[in-house]
C-alpha cells in the first residue's frame, strides 16, 4: 500500500493523539469531578481503551505513534524516518495541546490540574520507572508492528499496545502517573503552567524509546536464509 502524503499523515497523527489524550484526561476528570464514578482502573483503561480505538481509526493512515518516544524510537531502529521524527512530534503536541485545553474547558479546574504528572516516589525512582516502562512498551510496538516473523503482526497491535498502556497505567501509574509519553505529559503541564517535574517525563520516555530502537536489531535480527536440509 502507497504511504499517504506527509500531511495527510500529520492531520492523522494529530487527530489520533488528540481522541487518545482527550479520552484518558475525561477518565481522570471523571475521577475527581465525580468521585466514585470511576476507578483508577479505569483511567488506566481509558488511556488503554482510547490508544487502541485511535490506533484502528488511524494507524493505517499515519502508523498511529501519538508519542514522541514511539516516533523516536522507531526511527532509530530504522522503522521510521528521521527526516519526519520532528513534523510527527509538532502533530503529536498540537493534538495533545487540543486535548489539554478542552478538558480545561469543559471540566474542573481541579480536575485540569491532576492532568498534570507528578511522582508519588522520589523523581529518580520515577526516572527509572518511566524509562523502563517506555522501552519495554516501545518493544512491544516492533513486534507486534513491524516484526514480520511474529504471527499476530499488523492484526492484534491496536489490542496489544492498548493493553500495554492498561497494564502498565495499573500498576506503574500510582507511582509515577503512568505517563510514557513526553506529549501526554507536556501539554497539560504548558496549559495549567505547572513544568516543575515534567523532565521526568520529557528524559525517561525518549531515552527509553531510543534504547529500544537501538535493541530491536539484537532482539529481533532479520531473518537470515536456512541451508536447505540434507
Amino acid at each position: 500500500m502507497d504511504t499517504p502524503p506527509l500531511m495527510n499523515r500529520l492531520t492523522a497523527e494529530a487527530v489520533g493523539t488528540f481522541g487518545f489524550f482527550f479520552l484518558g484526561f475525561s477518565g481522570i476528570a471523571a475521577f475527581v469531578d465525580q468521585p466514585g464514578s470511576i476507578t483508577s482502573g479505569g483511567i488506566a483503561a481509558g488511556f488503554g481503551g482510547g490508544l487502541a480505538l485511535m490506533i484502528f481509526a488511524f494507524g493505517h493512515i499515519s502508523g498511529g505513534h501519538y508519542n514522541p518516544a514511539v516516533t523516536l524510537g522507531l526511527a532509530v531502529g530504522g522503522k521510521f524516518p528521521m527526516a519526519e521524527v520532528g513534523p510527527y512530534w509538532v502533530a503529536q503536541m498540537v493534538g495533545g495541546v487540543v486535548a489539554a485545553v478542552v478538558a480545561r474547558i469543559v471540566y474542573t479546574g481541579a480536575a485540569a490540574d491532576q492532568l498534570v504528572n507528578t511522582p508519588a516516589v522520589g523523581k529518580g525512582n520515577a526516572l527509572v520507572l518511566e524509562f523502563v516502562a517506555t522501552f519495554l512498551f516501545v518493544l512491544v510496538i516492533f513486534t507486534v508492528a513491524t516484526d514480520a516473523a511474529a504471527p499476530w503482526k499488523g492484526v492484534l497491535a491496536p489490542v496489544a499496545i492498548g493493553g500495554f498502556i492498561f497494564v502498565a497505567a495499573t500498576v506503574i501509574g500510582p507511582a509515577t502517573g503512568g505517563s510514557f509519553n513526553p506529549a501526554r505529559s507536556l501539554a497539560p503541564a504548558i496549559v495549567q503552567l505547572k513544568l516543575t517535574d515534567v523532565w521526568i517525563y520529557l528524559l525517561a520516555p525518549l531515552a527509553g524509546g531510543a534504547l529500544a530502537g537501538y535493541a530491536r536489531p539484537l532482539l529481533f535480527p532479520a531473518a537470515e536464509p536456512q541451508a536447505p536440509s540434507a
